[in-house]
């Protein structure tokens, strides 16, 4: 079964104007399957097979010269030299467009390589695993057939969709396991897996959190640097995102701690040891449903022109995200309830006062949405209409809808 992604018309359409396309995101997100789907005519090629790998570093033009274009190589950070010859091949005709497309998994290792070779030659773009909105009905009915909860500890993977009878648990073990045995060893080559292993689950426990790399290397015993080495690993194979704080004065955002959020639910509930039994009890229900929350709001900002997420606090105020886009600022509250109230949006309103009363911040565009993302089932006021027309009223929203938000 093929799940239609959102992202396919972009890649259609940048492939029609770059002669090289990149698409990353971690493993196991449908990479390979959307491409192969969206490109059948294309020749096919996997570096994740170490002789072909090593062909591709080792002989770059006796392996273009195999796989013409146009082709699809998939995982092409395994070797790096290709990419200089690529730059070759492309500036050889530079006008012929979506010769080559490639996927891979980690994306630190491909910035350097597009950056010294394949800069203004190919186009960037990200696969996240799957949206609500990409499951569309498929999730309501899900949602209606299993308990609350369900849908955190199955995460969001392509593969849990399309074989609805794998076990989340099984599922999350096996990519665990393969992740560290093969991105972190190739990116790291970490010497002791079980302190890397004691890490990222310590990184779970602290998902929706400030960061402080202080008390995980406390935890891990390791030292901070090697805490700040693994937490690039985590980012670089699109395990975690660092979201970091608002603040009217750009440069201050460098100086604060950012907040830790895993990518995924369902890895996140693996790693803190819950199954659909005992997450609605977990203490860390909370910090789950906002690490949700983030996945699903990270996923609608990629295909929104100019958007941008932060999370504010000050010394006395805290609201989860705060949204830039179209001139105005979105402000969003997340609870783990099905019937919010007024109170449950009370820091909503005095963040909401301190922007307006910082000339900079002001919404220029358009008033800014005040939302308490939660399990209601559809989007209701908590407030009547202010008064005041240049403030919107405070709503409750589904965090299962937020796409239509």
């Amino acid at each position: 079964m093929f799940i239609k992604r959102d992202i396919s018309s972009k890649i259609k359409r940048l492939q029609d104007q770059f002669p090289a396309l990149i698409l990353t995101g971690a493993r196991q997100t449908g990479k390979t399957t959307l491409l192969r789907e969206l490109f059948p005519n294309h020749t096919y090629v996997s570096l994740d097979i170490p002789a072909t790998a090593s062909l591709a570093e080792r002989e770059p033009s006796a392996f273009l010269a195999q796989y013409p274009p146009p082709v699809l190589i998939d995982e092409v950070q395994y070797a790096p030299a290709l990419f200089r010859n690529l730059k070759s091949v492309i500036d050889s005709d530079r006008d012929q467009n979506g010769r080559f497309i490639l996927t891979g998994s980690q994306k630190f290792t491909l910035m350097k390589e597009v950056s010294e070779s394949l800069a203004g030659r190919c186009a960037l773009l990200e696969l996240e695993t799957l949206s609500m909105q990409e499951l569309g009905t498929d999730g309501q009915e899900y949602r209606r057939l299993h308990p609350p909860g369900s849908i955190l500890v199955r995460g969001m993977y392509p593969q849990l969709w399309k074989d609805r009878t794998l076990h989340s648990e099984d599922f999350y073990s096996a990519y665990f396991a393969t992740y560290i045995e093969r991105d972190v060893r190739q990116i790291l080559h970490v010497t002791s897996l079980r302190d890397f292993d004691r890490f990222v689950r310590a990184c779970a426990a602290r998902s929706g959190q400030l960061l402080n790399k202080a008390d995980v290397a406390r935890d891990v015993r390791v030292n901070s640097s090697t805490v700040g080495e693994w937490l690039s690993v985590l980012e670089a194979s699109k395990q975690i995102t660092l979201l970091e704080p608002y603040f009217a004065n750009i440069s201050k955002r460098l100086t604060k701690s950012p907040k830790l959020y895993f990518n995924d639910t369902g890895l996140l509930c693996f790693l803190l040891g819950l199954g659909e039994e005992s997450v609605f009890s977990s203490p860390s229900i909370g910090a789950i449903w906002e690490t949700f929350v983030f996945s699903e709001l990270r996923k609608s900002l990629l295909h929104t022109p100019r958007a941008s997420c932060f999370f504010y606090r000050d010394r006395t105020q805290e609201v989860d995200f705060l949204i830039n886009v179209d001139g105005g600022v979105d402000l969003l509250e997340c609870k783990w309830t099905e019937q919010p109230d007024q109170s449950d949006g009370k820091s909503i309103k005095k963040v909401r006062e301190i922007l307006s009363g910082e000339r900079k911040a002001i919404e220029v565009g358009r008033q800014g949405a005040n939302l308490v993302v939660c399990r209601a089932p559809h989007t209701y006021p908590l407030e009547s209409e202010p008064q005041n027309s240049s403030r919107s009223p405070l709503r409750a929203i589904s965090g299962f809808e937020l796409h239509r938000r």
